[in-house]
Parts: structure tokens; C-alpha cells; sequence
């Protein structure tokens, strides 16, 4: 937790390596202090079909998905860093987006979770 998941146009890849990419959101996402260190995930999927309005030929979007427990306030400025730093290293970009979504803990379970051992129930058990 969390995730970053980024659809992107396949051409973007032309100008920047998807290792960029994801390093940019990763690295960015760690800083700003919301997150358990290496709890961080980022994965890239690349679209070759894809439709676009009129004159605008690529696209970057970012699905973001943490656990609720942050504020509004902490949402908006993680996606305001994150849009920052992409917009630096693709200025030339059609679109560029990025919204953040809550996990609810109620329903969220990993192996860390179901784990016998982790009698306190912390998602963080063993890592």
C-alpha cells in the first residue's frame, strides 16, 4: 500500500523509460512522508489504441489507490507533487492526470493479515 498504477500512451515510452517514470512516481510519493517505507507500489502499462480528442496525440494517467486515513488536504497535495514532477519530465504532454482513491481498511486484506502469527493484525507484519 499503495499502489500507482499509470496508463500511459505507448509513444510516451519513446520519449522517457518506463524505469523513469516509475522512479519519478515512486521517489515522489516516498517524500512526501505518507507512506511505511517500501510499502510503496508503482506498475506502468503502456496503450498502443487508444482515442484522444481533436490535436492531442498522448496521454499519462495515474490511478492512485492508498489506505483512508489521510486527509483531503494530504490527497491533493500527493497529487499535485506527483503531476509536478511528471509535467517536468514530459512537458510536451496532451494529457497528464492523476487521482487518488481510498482502500478501506475494512475490507482490505493482504498476507501479512492473515498471517496466524500476526495477532495484532498490523498489514505491515514481516515486511
Amino acid at each position: 500500500m499503495p499502489h500507482f498504477i499509470i496508463d500511459c500512451s505507448l509513444d510516451i515510452l519513446q520519449q522517457i523509460t518506463p524505469e523513469e517514470i516509475m522512479n519519478a512516481v515512486y521517489e515522489t510519493a516516498d517524500s512526501t512522508g505518507l507512506f511505511a517505507p517500501n510499502d510503496i507500489k508503482v506498475r506502468l502499462q503502456p496503450y498502443q489504441y487508444f482515442r484522444l480528442g481533436d490535436n492531442k496525440k498522448n496521454f499519462l494517467h495515474i490511478f492512485g489507490h492508498i489506505m483512508e486515513g489521510r486527509t483531503t488536504e494530504q490527497k491533493a497535495h500527493l497529487s499535485r507533487q506527483i503531476n509536478t514532477r511528471l509535467a517536468e519530465l514530459l512537458p510536451d504532454i496532451s494529457f497528464l492526470s492523476i487521482n487518488i482513491s481510498d482502500f478501506e481498511a475494512a475490507t482490505y486484506s493482504n498476507k501479512a493479515l492473515i498471517n496466524p502469527e500476526n495477532k495484532n493484525k498490523d498489514r505491515h507484519f514481516g515486511l
